[in-house]
């Protein structure tokens, strides 16, 4: 093994190893394919943790409320909801990348009115900004008015006539929350939003009546990206980051849709999170319900779920091209079962007939072997879709398993490729080319890369499928 991830290994890692005898086999199919499952039933036998570590899964009842240091490829993030940090430390060749979730912008306080007898609008512009999202600390109007978020164009909008942490109005666009000092509007692609109070009949209203903007987040320039990953790589000595295994192999998914339709075609169920306004990750739907996976350490409990965005279809409209498809973005809902030391999230999503045609993933239930082939749809740095597929690290093959076992958070938990992947890639799904399934959920940097086997994950989240 070229690198073991000492650091955080789980004692008596025989128990998890346990986990994976007996699997379940998932068959091959389509990406809109059922998941196929065979008679043997699976071992339940529970792994032993660490004194530290929370063990077993977790019910959302039951969601851990701490958040421990991030793992995964990602960037160092400022700090997180309510405060706690996600602070995280550059890999290194012992221990497991211990990174996290990218981060994508920052967030700014203002203080911004809109009401009866001002201007009816408010701009928010951030010059080369890719999304800019807005915080209401109050919005309160007249019976029959609303206000809107928008873009310059108005072909990006969404409405709200009440504060929906109290009343969620049926015509109202959906938002995410953070504590209850408000809520936030869904975001904006590109540099500026316009928010607008629309009033049916003239005149003043009551001075309760009004809208107050006191946060909004937006995204880094692509000089600002730059600068930072320059000053990342000089504290690195020089070195490009190690989840990169030799040259950046990964492409727009785009640029596969002619030459590799089906690897294109299972990019497409693929999303794009941006959690607590700065941060990014990536998750996917699996089986045909309203459910959808990421890592634990992108979304650790129910606060982290109810202010993340879902960005379906965020991909490039052209090969190597700057335009961006229409995306339809939706809000977490449910966080359904977490787990620390597998790094998984099984969460739900508001609205969710409008993103049910990308189609899901199924399952391949299964040990991985070695030397087969796979590629890794994902949002690295938060970027439109790419597929990792060829890899220089395999002497320009394609992507394969170099290792079916390697440690993660415990012993055997994972598997080892050099598929390429960068911040923001945590919660990508690894797919097996043999059956275009899903056999490992990627969440760890440092050549070979890592994702934990589905195998494992399977036996806790299969009652919830």
């Amino acid at each position: 093994m070229t690198r073991r991830r000492t650091g955080l290994l789980v004692a008596a890692g025989v128990a998890v190893a346990a986990l994976a005898v007996g699997s379940d086999a998932a068959a091959g199919g389509p990406v809109v394919g059922h998941l196929m499952t065979g008679s043997t039933p699976h071992a339940t036998a529970a792994a032993h943790r660490t004194s530290d570590a929370r063990t077993g899964a977790h019910d959302a009842a039951n969601a851990p409320t701490g958040r421990r240091t991030g793992h995964g490829d990602a960037a160092t993030t400022g700090s997180h909801a309510g405060g706690t940090s996600r602070g995280r430390h550059a890999e290194s060749a012992t221990e497991p990348a211990a990174v996290g979730v990218a981060e994508a912008g920052s967030q700014d306080s203002v203080t911004r009115h809109v009401d009866y007898s001002g201007s009816p609008t408010t701009r928010f512009s951030y010059p080369g900004a890719a999304y800019v999202k807005v915080h209401f600390a109050r919005l309160l109007v007249r019976p029959g008015d609303w206000v809107t978020v928008s873009d310059e164009s108005g072909k990006q909008s969404y409405t709200y006539r009440g504060d929906p942490r109290l009343l969620k109005l049926p015509k109202d666009s959906p938002s995410t929350v953070s504590g209850a000092d408000g809520f936030w509007a869904m975001s904006i692609t590109g540099d500026t939003a316009v928010v607008t109070l629309h009033k049916t009949l003239p005149g003043p209203g009551l001075g309760k009546f009004g809208v107050d903007v006191d946060r909004v987040a937006h995204g880094f320039t692509a000089s600002q990206r730059a600068d930072r990953e320059h000053k990342q790589r000089l504290a690195e000595g020089g070195r490009r980051p190690e989840s990169v295994c030799g040259s950046d192999d990964a492409q727009d998914a785009v640029c596969y849709k002619t030459s590799h339709p089906v690897e294109y075609q299972h990019s497409l169920p693929v999303a794009r999170l941006l959690i607590n306004g700065t941060t990014l990750c990536t998750a996917w739907r699996v089986t045909a319900d309203d459910r959808m996976l990421t890592n634990h350490h992108c979304i650790g409990d129910q606060a982290d779920a109810s202010n993340t965005e879902v960005w379906f279809n965020y991909q490039c409209s052209s090969c190597g091209g700057s335009e961006i498809a229409p995306v339809t973005k939706v809000p977490a809902d449910k966080l359904l079962r977490t787990d620390e030391t597998l790094d998984y999230t099984l969460f739900s999503v508001s609205d969710f007939a409008s993103i049910k045609h990308f189609g899901y993933l199924g399952l391949d239930i299964r040990k991985p072997k070695a030397g087969e082939q796979v590629y890794i749809p994902q949002h690295p740095e938060g970027d439109p879709t790419k597929l990792a597929i060829a890899s220089d690290g395999e002497n320009g093959a394609t992507c394969r398993i170099d290792e079916a076992t390697i440690d993660g958070y415990a012993s055997n938990s994972d598997t080892g490729y050099r598929c390429d992947t960068a911040p923001g890639a945590s919660g990508s799904p690894v797919i097996a080319r043999s059956t275009n399934r899903v056999i490992a959920l990627h969440h760890l940097g440092g050549c070979p890369n890592s994702g934990v086997r589905i195998d494992l994950i399977y036996p806790q989240i299969k009652s919830l499928l």
